[in-house]
């Protein structure tokens, strides 16, 4: 565990916590509405940035504490440098405002932090120095450090930096699209969609999503904070998420998806497989939903993670409550969600939970082990974080997940675009391109100026 005495970049790279007389020490002042441009402006500084559909937003900057970790063990390594980084916690203000933990994993647990992924290991995650939190309870700036002088000095800084910045700024522009690069062909993606069909009908695969890249060279320089709240203004209930490493990229998106939610022994989760466009009248959408809902494909498809999702939470849940199925519309898509509840058996932390259900077959494939063979075999690109879990968890165990779609990195004079879709037996390689275009849309629509067109 290492430290870092200003608000600079990340520290260096651990697996275990602060020894107990390092505990960490937060300390809070509420504040009026503030720009969260202020606490997330530095692309050379550790950033997070984070928001769900039921309003809690949390922007952060620095690192109070930073845990990382690879391999297939990863999982459990940062569950129990957490432990050490949470021990001796002292807290003084609402519960709300509390440190946090804000990461992710990378997709496969032999992640490279190579470029465009630079900066970004197979686990990682960071308790900022500063915090502002916004709910329905107020907004709230939080300071951490290792000793109340630097927490309460920290605080008072912030506070007077914050409170002298008007407190919304124009979201602008897109920078602009320059030109435009494919990792997959339309030929290629058919032999992969083929090659997938073939393992499928060998008994090998029931599903697969299979991904592409698309790398995007801008013509001028990208806020990606700015681009994050004019995706909140077209995607308002999807969650936002911005992740930049002082030395690598920045990773960020809209995911409609949430992989789970705890609070205590409750927990939230969802399935969400199977996609059409929206139409251009009400009449259109309901059309696009029929069609969908009479598909066998798109039943299977979705059939398929719910029931792997409730199998994973099974052994877990002392209850467990299937929802009915529903239609869950975005601003360019639509897809079949099916919301799931459960009542833990017992104490459990939430990375217990996203390893249990990382990768759902919404973004991997049934069985697991053939899905992910298939992927590393056909994908002509490194996943990285895409599709992978990304979030935050507190001292207790709880915290919150989304599934990292919708998404792409920013490094240097680029943005990478990841989107995918699963493969069913009777999935046709060109509807299945068609669908992967429009996953695209949310940030390569932010992505271009006024003078790009659609």
């Amino acid at each position: 565990m290492d430290h870092t005495p200003g608000e600079g970049g990340l520290a260096g790279e651990a697996a275990s916590g602060p020894r107990t007389a390092d505990a960490l020490i937060s300390r809070c002042r509420e504040l009026e509405d503030v720009s969260f441009a202020a606490i997330v402006d530095a692309a050379d500084a550790a950033r997070i940035q984070w928001a769900t559909p039921n309003g809690l937003e949390i922007a952060g900057r620095g690192v109070a504490a930073r845990i990382t970790a690879g391999g297939a063990d990863r999982f459990d390594r940062v569950r129990a440098a957490a432990s050490a980084v949470f021990d001796g916690l002292d807290h003084d203000g609402p519960a709300v405002a509390r440190p946090r933990a804000f990461g992710g994993f990378s997709f496969h647990d032999g992640h490279e932090p190579r470029a465009p992924w630079a900066g970004f290991n197979a686990a990682s995650f960071v308790v900022p120095e500063i915090l502002v939190t916004r709910s329905d309870e107020g907004t709230w700036l939080t300071a951490v450090a290792t000793d109340d002088e630097t927490a309460t000095d920290r605080l008072d800084r912030w506070y007077d930096r914050l409170t002298a910045v008007a407190a919304m700024r124009p979201s602008g522009t897109g920078p602009g699209v320059a030109e435009t690069r494919r990792t997959t062909s339309p030929a290629v993606w058919t032999d992969q969609v083929e090659t997938a069909l073939e393992r499928i009908a060998d008994g090998r695969l029931t599903k697969v999503v299979l991904a592409q890249a698309l790398t995007v060279d801008i013509e001028g320089p990208i806020d990606v904070p700015a681009t994050l709240e004019r995706l909140r203004r077209q995607y308002p209930n999807c969650y936002r998420f911005l992740i930049g490493a002082a030395d690598g990229g920045t990773f960020f998106g809209a995911p409609p998806e949430r992989l789970v939610s705890k609070r205590g022994r409750h927990v939230e989760t969802e399935a969400l497989a199977g996609s059409v466009p929206r139409g251009e009248t009400p009449e259109a959408d309901e059309e696009y939903v029929d069609r969908m809902l009479a598909s066998e494909k798109f039943r299977r498809e979705h059939g398929l993670v719910v029931e792997a999702i409730t199998e994973q939470l099974r052994p877990v849940a002392a209850e467990l409550v299937v929802d009915d199925r529903t239609i869950r519309r975005l601003a360019t898509i639509q897809h079949l969600q099916t919301p799931i509840e459960a009542t833990l058996d017992g104490d459990r932390h939430v990375l217990e939970l996203v390893e249990a259900l990382h990768p759902t077959p919404a973004v991997g494939g049934v069985p697991p082990s053939a899905a992910w063979e298939t992927i590393r075999d056909t994908e002509t690109f490194d996943r990285g974080w895409y599709a992978a879990p990304v979030g935050w968890f507190d001292a207790d165990g709880d915290g919150e997940f989304a599934v990292g779609i919708r998404s792409a990195i920013a490094a240097d004079e680029t943005v990478t675009l990841f989107a995918g879709n699963g493969i069913v037996a009777d999935s046709d390689p060109d509807d299945e391109w068609d669908e992967v275009q429009l996953k695209f849309r949310p940030i390569l629509d932010e992505l271009r100026d006024d003078d790009d067109g659609t």
